[in-house]
């Protein structure tokens, strides 16, 4: 997340304050690297002839739809763009908050491809998988706890899987949600700009912050009209049972480091501890 008045860089209005752990440019899940766009992760078998075959396909905790749907292209051995125009005839049981849009419910798992594999087949698994997790009594009970529905309590979740640095943090960024719509203040959350501009970064400009976009939540008061990735069961589980505290600010100062405050004077001094890690991380990068 971001704050009104972050200090700036000396390189410009660069007004990075926090790492997130599910935009990050790289991660690592199941041993494959997924780097930029989506890469499939596939298990494998080999057949009677010696050739590698996909068994099944792993969608990690935190991928957007668009990369669910290159992921299963790939998988398929399917043209670009096939997963998404199929959508349309894939008849995907979607709240009705939803219009449609399947983002959020294509829930991270392993699903096997069975025989005769179609896209239609593997987004209906995912969004039938959700249903049952999401659904379920504990689910919509800590939603209503919440005064939420089930469709904004994803939506939570989603946030809080792009924006936690660590499983443990996750409740406290949910409170740190919460708190802050209680309080009517903007969520200011730079997963949700990075989601309007369809790229993951770490970093965030000013320019950024005044796109036009229902999903600019340093413009837009409220929930963003659509959850911003598919978020796993630590995530909704934090989303519906947030942890108990005031915190309205958060930054990872350094891995392992993330500081959760509601004073905004001691979150200025976490954010320009920040800087200066970058700063001289940046320096030695430039020495070498």
């Amino acid at each position: 997340m971001q704050t009104n008045t972050p200090r700036r860089s000396t390189r410009g209005t660069r007004r990075t304050i926090r790492l997130t752990r599910r935009g990050r440019i790289a991660l690592i899940v199941t041993g494959a690297v997924v780097a930029g766009t989506a890469v499939a992760v596939p298990l494998l078998t080999t057949d009677d002839e010696g050739e590698s075959r996909p068994t099944s396909l792993v969608i990690p905790e935190g991928w957007r739809a668009t990369q669910v749907y290159e992921a299963v292209d790939k998988t398929l051995a399917l043209p670009p763009g096939t997963t998404r125009k199929s959508l349309a005839k894939a008849n995907l049981k979607l709240p009705n908050d939803a219009e449609g849009n399947p983002e959020g419910y294509l829930f991270p798992a392993t699903y096997p491809l069975g025989e005769n594999p179609t896209p239609e087949k593997l987004l209906t698994a995912m969004v039938d998988t959700a249903n049952k997790k999401f659904t379920g009594a504990p689910v919509a009970a800590g939603a209503q706890r919440n005064a939420l529905n089930v469709y904004q309590a994803v939506t939570i979740a989603s946030i809080v899987q792009a924006e936690a640095a660590a499983k443990e943090d996750m409740g406290k960024v949910a409170r740190v949600v919460f708190n802050r719509l209680e309080r009517g203040m903007p969520l200011q959350m730079d997963s949700t700009i990075n989601y309007a501009l369809g790229r993951s970064t770490l970093e965030t400009t000013t320019k950024d912050t005044k796109i036009d976009s229902p999903y600019n939540s340093y413009q837009r008061m409220g929930l963003p009209p659509t959850p911003i990735d598919n978020p796993g069961d630590e995530a909704m589980t934090a989303a519906i049972n947030p942890t108990p505290g005031d915190w309205l600010f958060f930054v990872t100062v350094k891995p392992g480091d993330t500081r959760f405050t509601a004073d905004y004077a001691e979150h200025q001094r976490n954010v320009a501890e920040f800087n200066r890690i970058q700063e001289s991380a940046s320096k030695e990068a430039q020495a070498k």
